[in-house]
């Protein structure tokens, strides 16, 4: 027996810092996890049926027939064609110039455009990067502190990680629901733990938006006092923005938020339709952003009317019964499922439409290859991640992780405690995926058993993840803030502007803590 815990201890801490050596992530957990049960084998105490597991594992409902992973590539493409439209260059050009005259404005500006591109796009990285290419040479040219400007600019990014859909929350629930089912078996309560995609999103929209509130509230905080920090926009000699300039970039993207968030959060679609439907709307989207002037007129309101029919089908299933194969059909519903039938032609005849433009204008292609890399990236390290979960599995790695979180002092209070600090240090060395496929699944189980509630704990732990992608020196929001950022801002000044916001983060984390309705109450809602 302590053979075995010495091989899961080692296997654990190798897989570790072969990660930190920078070696590919799929690769290291899978070879890693093969070459130790070669070795399990050879000395006898590992037993080789857990391999045999793996394709049965991907093959089946783990993997490659989880309703819930399907959501992922759908969300990816979605943020890779709102990406690529350079929806994010509208939003922020259109907020600052609503907002720039305020002090402090340019700030809410950026605050907000996060929250929409997290709940658009999810992608922070190219979050963090757009925001910073485009708003921070205004922010600094305007006279604003380089710490406040970094510090919004890189917190903002982040909102990705907790504001739905968030690709976190999709591998988090599957993760999540996973654990709740061992531990639902541990326990003898089968059934008792249900946790879905839509539970997280829900459980994650009021923390979120608290958060964003907390950043806005910080801003206007500096502004009132130290306002030379965030001076209002002087010498903006662009044109006055117009009707249409607001309807389409700021309208627009609102509008595509309600109806992917609505059918989820409404009961009207599970995440993976809601999520298919954020692909066609993004399609819109793209192609009233890429549409040339020759066509402009007539291909505009063809995307919008196919947009505005996303929103029209989510309410006439909300007022009508538009089931076909019931004995009798009301007039009523007859009309209901007329309008629905058309507002569908309308949705693919405005899709379609995009589509062309992107196709016309080279975009459709560069995003459908780089959403295929992203999506490959993420199966291959949830295939690895597999297979170095059975491994360690195989050597009673699960149970030793378990006694460990019993027997820390504090209870299940301090064994959640060590879980959020072991995760939050990981955080400064590896990315969200590999933590949600490696280390959630060994610790959630233990921690849902000594009595945590599964959404409560699954937004903690994005939060926790959220505040460490922040934390200096090692938080990846700031690297991908360095890179982009122009050489006059220091180093240091990125640090320093991003440590009030990892406060703000704190107290969200703590008031999430003391009062767990914060996300559970909406949950429960939703599943009423």
């Amino acid at each position: 027996m302590e053979l075995e815990v010495v091989l899961a201890v080692s296997m654990f801490v190798c897989a570790v810092l072969a990660l930190l050596a920078g070696y590919q992530v799929a690769l290291t957990l899978g070879g890693v996890a093969l070459l130790f049960a070669l070795v399990g084998i050879g000395i006898g105490v590992f037993d080789e049926a857990f391999l045999r597991n793996l394709p049965s594992r991907i093959l089946g409902g783990s993997i490659m027939q989880n309703q819930t992973l399907i959501a992922v590539p759908l969300f990816v493409l979605m943020g890779v064609i709102l990406e690529r439209s350079r929806v994010a260059e509208d939003l922020l050009h259109i907020a600052s110039r609503l907002l720039g005259k305020v002090r402090g404005g340019l700030g809410f500006a950026v605050v907000l455009v996060g929250a929409l591109l997290a709940a658009s796009t999810g992608i922070v990285g190219a979050t963090v990067i757009t925001m910073t290419l485009i708003a921070l040479p205004t922010m600094l040219r305007q006279g604003y502190d380089p710490r406040l400007a970094t510090g919004t600019i890189a917190a903002s990014g982040t909102l990705g990680q907790i504001i739905p859909p968030s690709i976190v929350l999709i591998l988090l629930a599957d993760a999540i629901s996973n654990a709740a089912s061992q531990a639902s078996q541990a326990t003898g309560a089968a059934g008792s733990f249900v946790v879905s995609v839509g539970d997280l999103f829900a459980g994650a929209l009021i923390p979120g938006l608290l958060l964003v509130g907390l950043y806005l509230g910080w801003i206007a905080v500096t502004a009132l006092r130290k306002p030379h920090r965030c001076p209002p926009v002087q010498d903006d000699d662009s044109p006055p923005l117009t009707t249409r300039e607001v309807a389409f970039g700021l309208g627009a993207p609102l509008l595509l938020i309600v109806a992917v968030l609505g059918a989820i959060l409404g009961g009207v679609a599970p995440p993976t339709e809601a999520a298919a439907i954020g692909v066609a709307g993004a399609v819109l989207l793209a192609g009233l952003r890429l549409a040339d002037d020759e066509h402009e007129r007539r291909i505009t309101w063809l995307l919008l009317a196919g947009l505005a029919s996303v929103v029209a089908i989510i309410i006439l299933r909300n007022l009508f019964d538009l089931r076909t194969g019931v004995e009798r059909i009301g007039m009523a519903n007859e009309v209901g499922i007329v309008l629905t039938a058309l507002a569908g032609l309308v949705f693919f005849a405005g899709v379609a439409t995009g589509l062309i433009v992107m196709r016309r204008l080279g975009q459709l292609t560069p995003a459908l290859k780089s959403a295929t890399q992203i999506t490959s990236m993420v199966f291959l390290i949830l295939i690895g991640a597999s297979l170095f979960s059975l491994v360690f599995r195989g050597y009673g790695g699960d149970d030793i992780v378990a006694e460990v979180l019993h027997a820390m002092p504090g209870g299940k209070w301090g064994a959640l405690v060590m879980t959020m600090l072991v995760m939050f240090v990981l955080g400064f060395f590896l990315d969200f995926i590999e933590i949600v496929f490696v280390v959630v699944p060994l610790v959630a189980p233990p921690l849902i058993i000594l009595g945590f509630d599964p959404v409560w704990l699954a937004i903690l732990m994005a939060l926790n993840l959220q505040t460490s992608f922040l934390t200096p020196p090692f938080g990846f929001a700031l690297f991908y803030l360095r890179g982009a950022a122009p050489s006059s801002v220091k180093t240091l000044q990125i640090w320093q502007g991003a440590i009030p916001f990892i406060c703000l983060q704190l107290l969200l984390i703590g008031l999430v803590a003391a009062i767990p309705a914060l996300a559970t109450w909406l949950p429960s809602l939703t599943a009423q």
